[in-house]
């Protein structure tokens, strides 16, 4: 049977390939064509651009307005936060404990246990594997869900269109938004969360970050 340090999984297609000479060359996937890595190439590096770019833009995700609802012409605009006051000043407590954690807690959590996950690699630390390779599995699970207020307001929009009765537009905080949720999916999975193994008692790193 072959050693764990000779078993490399595909990237793209997942297949695992086996190798008993472990090398930086070891070519492409029999199946899919791409080529092989044992470890992901610049993941730490491009793990933090990522991040970095959606903690910088969820500032104006959450100060400019989400979208502005328009009545006989006039209307206020409403941040992430203003409209969730309103759906929950309305009675509709359900719909605005689901957008205040769906489009500030889901976010702020993500964008907190990738930077620690990055951190606790660069540092080498000693916590425990199993739990922060658990929270990887975390943060891939919910990060579906942080979509829910852009899904909103592009339903609101297209069915809201009473002429001049009543109209909703988008506001720039729902792009700032919409990019900050793009770019916390693209820093989880541009992480290779074996990484958190390589710097563990017992197990070999295969290739340095």
């Amino acid at each position: 049977m072959d050693s764990p340090s000779a078993l490399i999984g595909c990237h793209d297609c997942h297949l695992v390939h086996s190798y008993r000479a472990v090398t930086h060359d070891i070519g492409n996937c029999q199946r899919c064509g791409s080529p092989l890595h044992f470890r992901k190439l610049s993941s730490l590096s491009r793990a933090w651009a990522y991040l970095i770019a959606a903690m910088v833009l969820y500032i104006p995700a959450n100060i400019y307005p989400i979208m502005t609802v328009k009545q006989f012409g006039t209307g206020d605009p409403d941040t992430i936060l203003s409209g969730a006051a309103k759906l929950l000043e309305s009675g509709m407590w359900p719909l605005a404990l689901l957008v205040f954690v769906a489009s500030i807690v889901i976010p702020i959590l993500k964008i907190l246990i990738i930077a620690y996950l990055l951190l606790s690699v660069q540092f080498q630390s000693a916590a425990n594997p199993v739990t922060r390779t658990r929270l990887y599995t975390l943060v891939e699970f919910v990060g579906r869900w942080s979509m829910v207020d852009v899904f909103m307001v592009s339903i609101l929009i297209a069915l809201v269109r009473l002429g001049n009765f009543a109209v909703i537009d988008p506001g720039i905080g729902a792009m700032a938004f919409g990019a900050v949720v793009v770019l916390t999916m693209l820093a989880s999975l541009s992480f290779d969360p074996r990484l958190i193994w390589d710097s563990h008692p017992g197990v070999t790193s295969s290739t340095n970050e």
